[in-house]
């Protein structure tokens, strides 16, 4: 039987969410499973990755064929490079302790390549609601001049109409009398 490490869909329309399954390479995309080892969610930036790392390292030892986009992931998350180094330590290329310390040391680069991703985004987003709040404030000042300016204007008008007014009442006022 031949076994593949696939992507199961789940989620709503437009907004995917997927579960990291073995399956049989017969069985169908959303189909029977042997076994889930993780989840893969796209819609994170980045990408959010839930796996069950063990499992994945023992299904890849037996031979279970990845799927590309999947393949991807567990590079991401070092499953081929311990399988690397595992097959280094049956050699007898080095011991199991240099094997984790290489890991690890891979694992915690690897963490800050995320981090210094995630405060570029996180200063990206930071900016961009800078920019907009200076350009509202532009806006509102400009707003706010018009306003003065016709307010300016309004109080301008009534002290020139008024002597013609008064003049137009006295005017009347003897034809009355």
């Amino acid at each position: 039987m031949a076994t593949k490490i696939r992507l199961q869909r789940g989620g709503r329309k437009s907004y995917a969410f997927y579960s990291i399954v073995i399956a049989d390479a017969r069985a169908p995309r959303d189909g029977r499973f042997t076994e889930k080892i993780g989840s893969y969610n796209p819609n994170t930036n980045p990408a959010t990755v839930d796996l069950n790392f063990d499992r994945a390292l023992y299904w890849v030892e037996v031979g279970a064929q990845p799927t590309d986009t999947v393949r991807n992931i567990l590079s991401r998350e070092g499953v081929y490079l311990m399988k690397h180094l595992k097959g280094g330590v049956k050699k007898g290329a080095f011991d199991e302790a240099t094997a984790q310390k290489k890991f690890d040391a891979w694992k915690a680069d690897k963490q800050k390549g995320l981090e210094k991703v995630a405060a570029e985004v996180a200063k990206a987003k930071k900016d961009a609601a800078a920019k907009a709040l200076a350009e509202e404030k532009k806006v509102n000042e400009a707003i706010a001049k018009k306003v003065a300016d016709k307010k300016a204007a309004a109080v301008a008008e009534p002290e020139v109409e008024a002597p013609a007014e008064e003049a137009a009442a006295t005017e009347e006022a003897p034809a009355e009398a």
